[in-house]
């Protein structure tokens, strides 16, 4: 698709920008399609001259959605929240997306969705996750549904998160201690989802995207606390009586609706397809997190490597 259009919603945001980066690599220009498009202008110095548009839209307005689509090859949609009106955006604002890619034409649309995505998940988060993917199926049949695992990347609330409770706390409270996760590089999730929007052998497939490590909750503090060069701290699991009073709190550290998601761990299923069918091989945290985490280490960039 060299010279190709590709509208991406959501291409400002953290996996976005890599997206982004990855597309324009590839030699396609790229409309980034935003409520604010001042929110992604760092993303407009990324390509040559005329590579970049940036479109005022929001997914749950469908006029403003007809509009980024126009004249698009192929869509990708990169929008979700973790909390407020899941309906709204996940089901609603995705139907929208697909219906609108379908009738302008569009060759690919590429939905990104979310491990522990089901109809039936007593959380409302999953719930709607799961039914977005039904709304997609169902007007744009030969979407690509993706489906990652938590991402990890320079910029991300995952790694530097723990990273800045680690270094603050000399014993770290662990909520869902035991949940495990496989989290997976930002740059490999966004190589993927160039590939299904440009490469036809991708259409009409799920893919379910983890990296080479499942780890707990638990495992994933105590790799960060080595990382940044605190591996003695303390970790206290908190029981999970205690962590469902914490979830009513207002303001608290997790949701009723992120509890929920943490009963269940977030790995790839068994027999899915994933990273290999793009000829990736995924890469772990300690492989690439030193380069960022650098700055949560006593002494920050002055201080000397960590040794494995």
């Amino acid at each position: 698709m060299t010279n190709g259009l590709v509208t991406i919603f959501g291409g400002g945001g953290f996996l976005g920008r890599y997206v982004v980066q990855e597309l324009l690599a590839r030699g396609v220009r790229v409309r980034v399609a935003e409520r604010n498009p001042s929110s992604a202008m760092r993303v407009k110095t990324l390509g040559g001259l005329g590579q970049v548009q940036l479109v005022s839209a929001d997914i749950t307005k469908p006029a403003s959605v007809a509009r980024a689509v126009e004249g698009a090859d192929a869509v990708i949609n990169l929008v979700g929240i973790l909390n407020g009106a899941f309906a709204k955006v996940h089901v609603e604002g995705t139907a929208n997306v697909a219906k609108a890619a379908a009738q302008a034409g569009a060759t690919a649309l590429v939905h990104i969705s979310a491990i522990g995505a089901d109809p039936e998940s007593p959380s409302a988060y999953g719930k709607s996750k799961g039914e977005g993917e039904g709304v997609v199926r169902s007007a744009f049949p030969a979407a690509t549904i993706i489906r990652p695992s938590i991402i990890f990347g320079r910029e991300d609330q995952f790694t530097n998160r723990f990273a800045q409770i680690v270094r603050m706390a000399p014993v770290v409270p662990v909520i869902g201690a035991a949940t495990k996760f496989q989290p997976v590089y930002v740059v490999d999730v966004a190589h993927a989802i160039a590939s299904a929007a440009l490469e036809p052998a991708h259409q009409g497939k799920l893919y379910e995207l983890g990296g080479p490590e499942v780890l707990s909750m638990l495992d994933i503090n105590a790799l960060i606390a080595k990382i940044i060069g605190r591996p003695e701290r303390s970790f206290l699991p908190i029981p999970a009586p205690i962590a469902t009073v914490i979830a009513t709190v207002p303001g608290g550290p997790l949701t009723r609706d992120q509890w929920k998601m943490l009963q269940k761990d977030n790995v790839v299923a068994p027999g899915a397809i994933g990273l290999a069918h793009f000829g990736i091989a995924p890469t772990p945290i300690a492989a690439v997190a030193d380069a960022w985490l650098v700055l949560y280490r006593r002494h920050g960039r002055f201080a000397g490597r960590v040794k494995a």
